[in-house]
């Protein structure tokens, strides 16, 4: 079982079957929706995911054809859910566990921030600077 949740706690999730491959997106539409240079996602079936706190949860129909869900209280991306499909989208900065999924691919890299460069080296750090 994988659980995980928001960030203020209100909405949570368990997973009971495995998680696809994970798949980092850098699509504007995706950066925008998390503030950042790109959202790591991978696919669930739907039958394996099961949710508490929907009553928190909210969404946003970015395509005609795709909502966004997300935490209505602290803004958290939980999943994104295309219509006709029997799978979720699952965003993978919320899971409290391992997915013990392999990483499958960069996406729309032509739309990359200009800032980000992939497969650079960088420092680290064990605190947040900027938080």
């Amino acid at each position: 079982m994988i659980t995980g949740s928001c960030l203020c706690g209100a909405i949570r999730y368990r997973i009971s079957g495995p998680i696809g491959e994970i798949v980092h997106c850098h699509c504007v539409t995706c950066r925008k929706a998390h503030g950042a240079a790109f959202s790591s996602v991978a696919a669930v079936v739907d039958g394996h995911f099961e949710l508490q706190g929907a009553e928190t949860l909210a969404h946003y129909r970015s395509s005609p054809d795709k909502a966004r869900y997300f935490c209505s209280a602290c803004g958290s991306q939980i999943y994104a859910k295309r219509d006709g499909t029997g799978h979720l989208v699952l965003r993978l900065g919320t899971l409290d566990d391992e997915p013990h999924s392999p990483e499958r691919s960069h996406i729309w890299l032509s739309e990359k921030a200009p800032w980000y460069q992939l497969g650079q080296q960088m420092a680290e750090h064990d605190g947040a600077e900027t938080d």
